[in-house]
């Protein structure tokens, strides 16, 4: 409890810190009251109200070139992006702490195979590896989230790799061993404990991440499909009309923005806070 007081002292001083994590919990909260918050179906077609500008009554933020609201399209947008980060990231993390943990744990040639995988991928810009899966797999939502966690698990896998590198000649591991503890045991229950607070770190900078490169798959006709209502198919649709509509693009590109700028604000606040050096 007195460790919980004390990242909550540390993690308050940040007050950019604190900003990130309210606007974060306000679009939380947007995401999971969709159903109630949104005026309008996100999906249904208004061919008689098209490209109604903002403060059109019943229209708050307008409506796109099918007459679809803009405002309910941005609030299930949130629903949407916040959910495609968290599914990437969970596969990211969980390929990386497995493949990081039997790399720094073991050595040796595990460790050589593991760290050349990662070479191997890091040769390749993020982005156009993604793209390049997604040529295979085909374009939708549900392909997209699985092309962006299958190459994004290098960061975790350094990042748990160089823990444990660091904790296997720890006495309370060579305690574990001298014990009869099985190695699965010693890595779940004494070494990944000990290491939670920079891949917490890597997590939430990564969810920011994830939903900009969902984004960017979707702007280019790969993520979700129209009339998905996910921020990046919006922006795509959008530019067609940006002379005309501008509104079309200027919400959902400030809703990436917003959203991917406090969950770094997040991550650099956990950063600082989790950091044993600056705990003075």
């Amino acid at each position: 409890m007195g460790g919980l007081k004390r990242f909550s002292r540390r993690y308050g001083r940040n007050r950019v810190a604190v900003f990130g994590a309210a606007v974060l919990f306000l679009e939380i909260l947007v995401a999971v009251l969709a159903p109630w918050l949104a005026p309008h179906d996100p999906t249904k077609l208004q061919l008689g109200s098209v490209l109604l500008p903002p403060g059109t009554p019943g229209h708050m933020l307008g409506t796109d070139e099918f007459g679809m609201d803009v405002s309910s399209r941005l609030i299930y947008g949130a629903r949407i992006s916040l959910t495609v980060g968290v599914v990437v990231v969970s596969i990211s993390a969980a390929l990386g702490i497995i493949l990081g943990a039997l790399a720094g744990y073991y050595g040796g040639w595990v460790d050589t195979l593991v760290m050349r995988a990662v070479d191997l991928l890091l040769a390749f810009p993020f982005f156009v590896l993604a793209i390049a899966i997604m040529a295979v797999l085909g374009p939708s939502l549900y392909n997209a989230m699985i092309a962006l966690g299958v190459i994004g698990w290098t960061g975790y896998a350094r990042i748990v790799r160089g823990q444990f590198l660091a904790l296997r000649e720890k006495e309370f591991v060579e305690g574990a061993r001298s014990a009869g503890c099985s190695d699965l045991y010693i890595i779940v229950r004494h070494m990944l404990p000990n290491s939670w607070a920079p891949i917490i770190v890597q997590a939430t900078l990564g969810l920011g991440g994830a939903i900009l490169s969902a984004s960017g798959l979707s702007f280019l006709g790969m993520g979700a499909q129209p009339p998905t209502p996910e921020w990046g198919a919006m922006l795509s649709t959008g530019q067609y009309y940006i002379r005309r509509a501008p509104w079309l693009t200027t919400y959902p590109g400030l809703a990436i923005m917003v959203t991917v700028l406090a969950l770094n604000f997040v991550g650099d606040g956990l950063r600082d806070a989790l950091d044993p050096r600056l705990k003075s």
